[in-house]
């Protein structure tokens, strides 16, 4: 195992355009693009990519999701016409083919056929600290919000042409062995008619500054102010600077898996919001439209 790296003070957390340069401070941390060890002392990597596309008629997710050896993949439809949910999550791929490519989803599980296009960017990229000590850990993450995807989507028998907007979510850390938090991704348009999307969090990336939290104005991000507050239903989230938004949840994906070394407990609803988003000038954003998910997610791992 190689020896495991002591920050020479604390680690600061850092915000900065993907593919920028980055401080000083972390250079030599291993970081994405380069290769990430799979153990920081006693902490395993974890990594995950999601992608979750939404809007007024179908929205999506598809994942792929690695703790140490263990993996798990999994993709959800909800049908909004409808009012159906399909969804399929599994720790071994079986006869599923996902690809999750920068810039492509593909997923062939049986009937169901999900092949889109991403018109990527570089995203937004946050390094933060995880955890006091010695043996401390990171974690690094990098969003990207009112991301084009267009494609194709089957289920149910039937092709259905798709062309909305999607967030992009590529996380790898060495989190703590406990680690909790809530989280809120959509993408809508605001009363003036610009495209917006969101990304919002607590526990996890969410320092005071330079965290993850980040609003997309006409594809422009910033940096939404502390303190993500969420509703303990996940019907709202709050945060100081004017994000208010309410959610009206649609269908739930929820999954407890008890892998002894590895536990997890989430629930995740499809829904729309309503509400106001701070805006660049500091001003309330008023929302026309938005789609999206909440999250509560519990690991220990």
């Amino acid at each position: 195992m190689p020896p495991v790296r002591r920050f020479s003070a604390p680690l600061a957390p850092y915000r900065g355009r993907f593919g920028d340069a980055r401080p000083t401070a972390l250079s030599g941390l291993p970081l994405p693009p380069a290769r990430m060890p799979s153990r920081r002392g006693t902490r395993p990597l974890k990594r995950w990519r999601y992608v979750g596309v939404y809007g007024p008629e179908l929205m999506l997710c598809v994942g792929h999701a690695r703790v140490g050896p263990g993996q798990q993949w999994f993709w959800a439809v909800w049908d909004r016409p409808a009012g159906r949910l399909h969804e399929r999550t599994r720790l071994r791929r079986g006869g599923m083919r996902l690809v999750l490519d920068p810039g492509r989803v593909l997923v062939e599980d049986g009937p169901v056929l999900i092949e889109l296009t991403l018109e990527e960017g570089d995203g937004v990229e946050t390094v933060c600290p995880a955890g006091d000590g010695p043996g401390a850990g990171y974690t690094w993450t990098r969003k990207q919000g009112g991301v084009r995807a267009h494609g194709t989507v089957v289920v149910d028998g039937a092709a259905r042409a798709l062309d909305a907007l999607a967030v992009v979510d590529d996380s790898a850390g060495y989190h703590a062995r406990r680690t909790a938090w809530q989280w809120c991704a959509g993408v809508g348009r605001a009363l003036d008619g610009r495209p917006v999307a969101w990304n919002l969090v607590a526990g996890l990336n969410d320092p005071p500054r330079d965290s993850e939290r980040t609003v997309w104005v006409d594809g422009e991000p910033a940096e939404v102010g502390p303190a993500a507050r969420f509703a303990a239903d996940l019907s709202a989230v709050a945060t100081d600077d004017g994000a208010d938004l309410r959610f009206a949840a649609e269908a739930v994906r929820e999954r407890r898996e008890n892998l002894l070394l590895v536990r997890s407990e989430y629930r995740q609803p499809f829904g729309t919001f309503t509400g106001a988003l701070p805006g660049p000038d500091g001003a309330p954003l008023l929302l026309a439209e938005g789609w999206g998910v909440m999250e509560q997610h519990s690991a220990l791992w």
